[in-house]
């Protein structure tokens, strides 16, 4: 078995996990506490951490950090309200702050059948009708049989619908060449992606990701600029842009495996 270094994201303090390997990467606007790892110096772009969310440590990592880790080591990010946990585990038990301890995935095993982890996927297309009339009703009006038909309320749609009209196509006419047409197939075609920007790989697949990713976003915020973002799903629309592109490219490039995470409240 391997052990997974993680690097979690946070603005708050988190008091309830208690593993070892387990650090701590700060975000919020106040002073970190003790032991927390600041990305507001060195290379960074923590400025633009309203509009970039948890890629802000991102970013800081791969410049900052990267080049220390080992090249068989096993690197995770998290977020303070989502985290990895173990296979097998019911979908009826109730994984909270007091237990989540004990079913937290630490370690890597069979690890010669993959080459990263992803977060299992979540389904997008069971839209209630009220919701696709008021905020897709551009897409019904190009596409009626939308409003009937789930297998194709697709990740097009639901970014459409809750990021920008249009905002998605506009970010993938920006993605390099190789990816392009691929990716757009993707988000047609799917109605699940996996979500949370979060993932667990190697150094070097790790630089390969945040290479692609940070010089398409660089090339996306000459397009959509940061003072016209209104409301938070449009004003971290970046962080979203990353979340959709990293289903489709550790995918299309890695041997993956999808793993359960859980979601807690904090």
């Amino acid at each position: 078995m391997n052990l997974i270094k993680f690097y979690c994201v946070t603005d708050k303090k988190i008091n309830f996990i208690n593993h070892k390997n387990f650090n701590f990467g700060w975000v919020g606007k106040t002073k970190a506490p003790d032991n927390y790892i600041n990305c507001n110096h060195r290379e960074n772009i923590f400025y633009k951490e309203k509009n970039y969310s948890e890629l802000t440590f991102h970013y800081w990592y791969w410049k900052n950090l990267i080049i220390n880790q080992n090249d068989e080591e096993w690197i995770g990010f998290c977020q303070k309200r989502r985290y990895w946990i173990k296979e097998n585990i019911h979908t009826d038990f109730k994984i909270n702050q007091n237990n989540v301890n004990a079913y937290l995935l630490t370690h890597i095993e069979n690890s010669a059948k993959f080459e990263s982890i992803i977060c299992k996927p979540i389904r997008v297309n069971n839209v209630k009708k009220i919701k696709l009339l008021k905020r897709g009703f551009k897409n019904l009006i190009k596409r009626p049989n939308i409003f009937f038909n789930k297998k194709i309320q697709n990740i097009e749609l639901h970014f459409d619908m809750h990021h920008g009209y249009g905002n998605l196509k506009k970010a993938i006419e920006l993605i390099d060449y190789d990816d392009r047409s691929d990716f757009l197939e993707y988000v047609k075609d799917n109605t699940s992606f996996n979500p949370n920007i979060m993932f667990i790989s190697k150094k070097k697949i790790i630089n390969d990701w945040f290479k692609v990713q940070f010089e398409w976003l660089n090339r996306c915020e000459k397009k959509f600029g940061f003072k016209d973002l209104k409301g938070y799903d449009q004003t971290r629309i970046y962080a979203y842009l990353a979340e959709r592109f990293l289903s489709f490219w550790f995918k299309k490039y890695t041997i993956f495996k999808e793993q359960p995470w859980v979601f807690i409240d904090v």
